[in-house]
């Protein structure tokens, strides 16, 4: 996890740490990524540097989690769930999951950061990093996941937990694949409803 005195740091300088980080983690991945080259490009020392965080991975999913952060910013809130039944609801997920994956595409550099996301979840030391972004994304789920119900859409008959377990396990791995497979634009909306129907028919009422 960063450390707090991390985002004490002036606003440049903490862009210009983030940039560097992400400049090597696009360019070599995960494991082939070297703090030292980070370090140089940022202007710091190494000593600095685990003063912010406690190694490669907390780096990689701090860049990674700002990163998102800032795709969701770019595309804007996901628009209301409630203004129809199942079927808008679950058009209203696909059109938005649709332009989540083309703003992706068109951020090449957390594309390919992105990409290493499998081999950096293999690493033990990574596991308190992956669990901190993956509670962040709870809260939207959850509300998600309500709302669906409200409207008829998501089944009432298992417990809330299993449903947001079951849902993040499938997204995560249609995530994966998609990155694996960098589909062009013109594939991209067949792709997405295919996966979007795959979720509906595991949690549909």
């Amino acid at each position: 996890m960063v450390r707090p005195r991390f985002t004490k740091l002036p606003l440049k300088q903490q862009q210009a740490i983030v940039q560097a980080a992400l400049d090597e983690f696009a360019a070599h991945g995960f494991h082939d990524a070297s703090l030292n080259r980070m370090i140089e490009a940022a202007g710091i020392s190494k000593g600095t540097m685990y003063y912010y965080f406690d190694g490669k991975e907390d780096l990689y999913a701090y860049v990674a989690r700002t990163g998102l952060a800032g795709l969701f910013v770019r595309v804007g809130p996901l628009p209301e769930l409630d203004v129809g039944g199942a079927d808008e609801f679950w058009a209203v997920l696909e059109g938005y999951y649709l332009n989540l994956l083309r703003a992706l595409a068109a951020s090449p550099q957390l594309a390919a950061l992105l990409r290493g996301w499998t081999a950096a979840s293999r690493t033990p030391s990574f596991e308190t990093a992956k669990a901190d972004l993956e509670q962040a994304s709870l809260p939207w789920i959850e509300q998600a996941l309500a709302t669906g119900q409200g409207v008829g859409a998501v089944r009432e008959d298992l417990p809330p937990s299993l449903l947001i377990a079951v849902v993040m396990g499938m997204g995560q791995a249609m995530d994966i694949w998609l990155m694996a497979q960098q589909p062009d634009d013109d594939a991209l909306p067949g792709l997405v409803s295919s996966l979007i129907t795959m979720i509906r028919r595991a949690v549909s009422a």
